[in-house]
């Protein structure tokens, strides 16, 4: 498929898959731009009908998000299952990176779907609920923990902390090529863990 076409090759089977699906579309995204791209447009590509793609995503601006709830799933069950004598923030620390844990064949496209989500005006409204959805299971655990409600202050304020940092690594990550994004997670999470003591000027 060319990106630049939005066109099926001639004798491709239809894509089946959500991760397919996603492929198709961020190449058009980063080709035509993610507002003069429509449903139409990723559905023709891909070999599907509309009702196909609405089956995967409520709307356009869920597919940079991919599989952001089944994610979200995950992430609540990984802190279920963390020991209780581990502390709050590294608790937070080994989940967030495993949720942030992207097999490598997988990173560039995971580099546009970031692209779109911080860089698309369009977005904005949609990622903030989102992101919202994210701090929520972070202070749903810390308010667990700690023996308060999760919109208690000190657990809301480790869901806009973490996801502060998150966003900052993510961001870093895109502006640096040969980072590794899961390193820049772990060093401005363990800054926070430490209260940033560990951290030395010049």
């Amino acid at each position: 498929m060319s990106a630049t076409t939005g066109t099926r090759r001639a004798g491709r089977r239809p894509v089946t898959s959500r991760d397919e699906i996603e492929h198709i579309a961020l190449e058009l995204f980063s080709a035509r731009g993610f507002d003069s791209t429509t449903v139409d447009d990723v559905a023709q590509a891909a070999g599907i009908g509309r009702r196909t793609f609405f089956r995967y995503y409520a709307s356009k601006n869920d597919v940079p998000w991919g599989a952001f709830d089944e994610m979200l799933d995950r992430m609540r069950a990984r802190f279920a299952a963390l020991p209780p004598d581990v502390s709050v923030m590294a608790g937070i620390r080994a989940t967030v990176l495993d949720f942030n844990d992207i097999p490598v064949e997988e990173q560039p496209w995971h580099r546009q779907r970031l692209r779109l989500i911080l860089e698309t005006p369009a977005l904005q409204a949609h990622s903030a609920l989102r992101y919202a959805e994210w701090r929520r299971v972070v202070a749903d655990y810390a308010g667990a923990r700690l023996g308060q409600e999760p919109t208690a202050l000190l657990p809301r304020t480790l869901g806009h902390l973490c996801l502060g940092a998150a966003l900052a690594a993510y961001e870093q990550w895109l502006a640096t090529e040969d980072a590794e994004l899961r390193d820049l997670l772990d060093e401005v999470l363990a800054a926070l863990e430490t209260g940033f003591a560990q951290i030395r000027v010049g």
